[in-house]
Formats: C-alpha cells, structure tokens, sequence
C-alpha cells in the first residue's frame, strides 16, 4: 500500500519550517558581502555522457532489469524468469544535463536540471525521460529535487552496473533544505517529501484489508553532518518519519495504526594514497527502506493475539545496510573498482515465506581510458536473493562491458 501525502498537519508543518528557515540570520545572504571589482559572471555549463552497456547474464533476472544486478529482481523461486543465458544491450544509462551559476545580492544562484534515460517503475525495462535533478540554492537555502541528505551519493562505486551496491542508501527526493555550515565540515538539515510502502504478507487476499489506505502526515525529517580533509572524511546522517494506515471497511475490525520509521547512516572516504579511495557505508534503521537502493516495503504485519477489534498491527521492518568498496588508479589510464555489499532485513511473522531478506553484490572491474572524456571497460558482477523463510535462494553472475563519451561546454563566466 503506498502511502500518500497528508493532511492539513503536513500542510502546516511544511509551511512553518519554512518560515523558520527564512527567519534564520543570514540564511539568504551567507555571501552578501561587498562584491569584488572582479565581480563574477553568470555562467551555463552544459553536460552529459552517451553510453551503451553490452554483456551476457548467466543466470536469470527480471527482464526489465537484465542490464542491471538489482539483486531484488532475482528469481523467488525457481525458473521464475524462464530459462538462464541471455544477453543485453542498451543505452539507458545515456545523461543529459544543465548546471547555472548566477551572482546575485545575496551570494551565488545556482541551477541545476539533468536527466537520464533509465525508466523505472511504470516505465521498468523502457529507454525513456527520467528525471535526476531539478534544484536550485541561493546561500544556506536549497530546494528542489536532489540527493536526499540522508544518503551519501560519494560511496557509490566507479563501477559500470548502473544499479549500485544493494546495501547503499540511495534516493533522490525534492526537499527543502538548510545549509548553516558549507566547506570541508558541512551540515544539512532538510524536510522531504515522504512516501513509503507496506506488505500484507499472508493475509493480502483477505477482504478486511483491501481498503486500508496509507497516509504519511509529515514530511520526513532528515539531516547530515561531515568531516574530511586530505585524507577523505567521515559522515554521519540521520532520518524521522511518520508513516500512518487507515482502515477505511466499516466492519467490526479496525486495523488503522502508525508507526515511526527512523535510521542513522555512517559513511566515509578514505584516501591512504594517491591512487586508492576506500567508500565505506553502514546503516541501520526502521521503516526506511524507501531511502535504500535495493528494499522492498517500510512496513510489515505482526499479529496481536488477545485484541478481537485489532487482530493484527503495522511494525516498521528492521534493516543493515554495509558497503565497501576500493577505488585504485594504475596509472593515467587505467583504474579498477572491487568491492561489496549487502542487505539484510529481520522480516516480520506476517510476512510470506518468499519475501525478500537478504541480498549480496559484489564486482571487479577494469577500466580504461585511451584519452579525456572516452572511456571502456568491462566488469564482472555477483549478486545473491535469500528469502524470508522457505530456504530458497538465487544467484545472479554477469559481464558487462562499456563505452562512455562524456561532453562538457561553459558558456559565459
């Protein structure tokens, strides 16, 4: 069940801290000192990359995802997908994208629009319009769509696989963001737009709860703090939710409740040499797992023995998130990325026997670059499905091999 926007409260939420935001000291003009005589231009830089992905699963996967190694879409159960050995090709990692600098009274104006050609949910397996980044900032206040503060988008891997680790948090969401400190210690608070989903589990096909509806009241709360160096840095960053059901059947049940979803996420780079970039990421949480690149649902059934008018509750699913990954340049033009990553999920009694608990992906990759802005490589990738309770499991294996051509013009400036 996919939860939706809330009421007149999330409305009323919204508003006041924005007020708070724009009542903050400075929060509009951190850089609304005096101009310098060489005071700055507005610039527009135009970007982006065409790429095309070819390679051969070896095992099977869900035909809409077989240019990817999303461990979720692995089979559930044996031959779910059909017959293994098939082979892929595609473009729909291909980026297009728009980045504006414009100096202002109170501090640099910056833009940004990119989009992809990735189609995900209704549009799963098609090369269409996905949108990436629609955000804007102007001081400590930003606002758009973007990298949840919450995730960390620089413990993504220099891999090929356009999916990513299965343990990552990994989520673009439109906020409204505040920025108080900027610079090689940062800190970001933000409101985001809320969302998540639920599993009826066993009793799906039951008519008592075919009309519960979701319902998230607020809007999700979150906030990172950083600190690096030459060396790299280390990141922490946290999330608060509010996540309600209503039981909409006028019968003698009333299976209406809420829950709070929250989760605290580690992460760091850390650079022992000149060649090497070790990402690392742990996280852990409850009713989260829409922040994460690779989970199901938020919400899942426990029974409630001894209450005849609520039988059964809502309970935010626990789960551990890690990846680790090395990074390593040879020389100028070649560089490799091994790494791995893992999911784990303490399923909940109301869940049905095939439901996803674990997942794991790996990959060694090599990669090179004959020259600026064109690059090659080819790459091998693991990744296994476990499920909640009936012992079945899957495997996926993959290469992939790619050629990426990126372009970049400025204007102005």
């Amino acid at each position: 069940m996919m939860m939706k926007d809330g009421g007149r409260r999330g409305w009323i939420a919204w508003a006041t801290a924005l007020a708070l935001l724009m009542s903050v000291p400075g929060a509009w003009a951190q850089d609304a000192a005096k101009p310098p005589a060489n005071e700055p231009k507005p610039t527009m830089t135009v970007y982006g990359f065409a790429m095309i992905d070819i390679g051969q699963n070896f095992k099977q996967i869900d035909p809409n995802w077989s240019d990817t190694m999303r461990v979720s879409k692995l089979p559930s159960y044996a031959d779910q997908f059909g017959q293994d050995n098939s082979t892929f090709a595609g473009v729909r990692q291909s980026r297009f994208g728009v980045k504006a600098s414009t100096p202002t009274a109170m501090g640099e104006l910056k833009t940004q629009f990119e989009f992809e050609l990735f189609g995900t949910g209704v549009d799963a397996g098609q090369t269409t319009f996905r949108l990436r980044h629609a955000y804007g900032e102007l001081g400590q206040i930003g606002a758009g769509q973007t990298w949840s503060p919450f995730m960390d988008p620089d413990v993504f891997p220099n891999s090929l696989e356009y999916w990513g680790p299965t343990g990552m948090v990994f989520f673009r969401n439109v906020q409204v963001r505040w920025m108080p400190l900027k610079g090689d210690s940062n800190l970001t608070l933000a409101l985001e737009r809320p969302g998540a989903s639920g599993d009826a589990g066993v009793l799906a096909d039951r008519i008592e709860i075919q009309n519960i509806k979701g319902r998230t009241p607020l809007p999700d709360f979150t906030g990172a703090y950083a600190s690096g160096g030459k060396w790299g840095y280390v990141r922490i960053a946290g999330a608060l939710r509010k996540i309600n059901w209503d039981d909409m059947l006028a019968d003698q049940y009333n299976l209406s409740g809420s829950a709070v979803g929250w989760g605290l996420n580690f992460s760091s780079n850390l650079k022992p040499g000149p060649k090497d970039v070790i990402r690392l990421q742990v996280v852990y949480g409850k009713g989260i797992e829409n922040y994460m690149n690779d989970a199901p649902v938020d919400i899942g059934i426990v029974a409630n023995p001894g209450n005849a008018v609520t039988p059964i509750l809502g309970k935010p699913i626990p789960i551990l998130g890690t990846v680790i990954f090395l990074d390593h340049t040879w020389n100028d033009q070649w560089s490799s990325t091994v790494g791995y990553s893992r999911t784990d999920i303490d399923n909940t009694e109301g869940q049905t026997p095939d439901a996803y608990k674990s997942g794991q992906y790996a990959l060694f990759n090599v990669l090179y670059t004959p020259v600026p802005n064109a690059m090659m490589g080819g790459e091998f990738q693991w990744g296994r499905r476990t499920n909640f309770s009936d012992g079945f499991k899957s495997d996926g294996y993959k290469i992939q091999f790619s050629f990426k051509y990126n372009f970049s013009y400025k204007l102005g400036g």
